[in-house]
């Protein structure tokens, strides 16, 4: 698969856009706004030094980010596409309306993935015109780091597309890994969210601070972040959108969507926005003493 068309341009969807550049497939974006547009060159552009520098080689990092095309024409992202990559926010609502809005758009060979962090792929196939060829790929943060790429399939999906899919995640250098059932958060987020949602709900109801948290994680575990910094480069608007969720199954969690409201409202979105729970570009939890107490 060589035309990969990315719906999305966050914090995942342009590192997605990136790898599969990198990776030498055509790549084209799309965007809702002028604004949009903007966002995303700016990420992108922040990308070049990291993927030159991880993979020792600047030049072509450099032409990665210059063959990424975008458009704010979903004609023009998905006319040649031969695979379709969502990655637009954790919110049901708008995944469905985008699927309902780019029916009969895909020519008939486009394989649609969805990114979604915690929601199952049955919960959008018939929102699409191809249920069949409609599948979850999902990847972790810092992805040319983290190169996992989890492949989740429905009861509707051909399972020949399970294997297609994890070919092109091998292509671009992704590590497949085959969720064999469907499962609310794959592998990867059906271990970390209820992670994240305990220190979350320590902080927010007051048991410890957002340091103490972090500290007691990382000195006992070894781990080289705390939940809380996790939290920062995953972006506290995909947490809260999670946690919103949750929150309709388990009403305790209602403290945590309040608390990162508060947060998003200040415009602390994390990394992204240079603040979070910790500032940037030198959070606390970088500091030689910080595991000193």
């Amino acid at each position: 698969m060589k035309n990969v068309s990315i719906i999305g341009g966050g914090v995942l969807g342009s590192q997605i856009a990136f790898q599969c550049a990198f990776f030498d497939c055509n790549v084209i974006m799309y965007a809702r706004s002028e604004a949009s547009v903007t966002r995303m060159q700016e990420k992108l552009a922040k990308l070049v030094p990291i993927y030159g520098a991880y993979f020792n080689n600047p030049e072509k990092a450099q032409t990665a980010h210059d063959a990424i095309q975008i458009s704010m024409d979903l004609n023009t992202v998905l006319n040649d596409s031969d695979v379709m990559i969502e990655s637009i926010a954790e919110n049901l609502e708008a995944k469905q309306a985008l699927y309902s809005s780019i029916q009969g758009i895909a020519p008939e060979k486009t394989i649609f993935l969805t990114n979604s962090s915690t929601m199952m792929p049955s919960t959008f196939r018939d929102f699409t015109d191809r249920p069949d060829r409609f599948l979850a790929l999902h990847f972790a943060n810092s992805i040319w780091q983290n190169n996992i790429a989890e492949v989740m399939s429905h009861d509707s999906t051909d399972p020949k597309y399970n294997q297609i899919v994890m070919d092109f995640a091998k292509q671009i250098n992704m590590v497949p890994i085959l969720v064999k059932k469907e499962q609310p958060g794959y592998i990867l987020n059906s271990l970390l969210v209820p992670l994240l949602q305990s220190a979350e709900l320590l902080y927010a109801n007051g048991v410890g601070d957002v340091e103490t948290i972090d500290r007691t994680w990382m000195i006992a575990t070894g781990a080289p972040l705390g939940p809380f910094a996790m939290l920062d480069v995953i972006g506290l608007t995909t947490a809260y959108n999670i946690s919103l969720q949750a929150a309709q199954v388990n009403p305790k969690l209602k403290v945590v969507s309040d608390m990162l409201k508060e947060y998003i409202d200040a415009g602390k979105l994390g990394v992204a926005t240079g603040e979070g729970f910790y500032q940037y570009p030198d959070p606390r939890y970088k500091a030689s003493d910080f595991l000193k107490g």
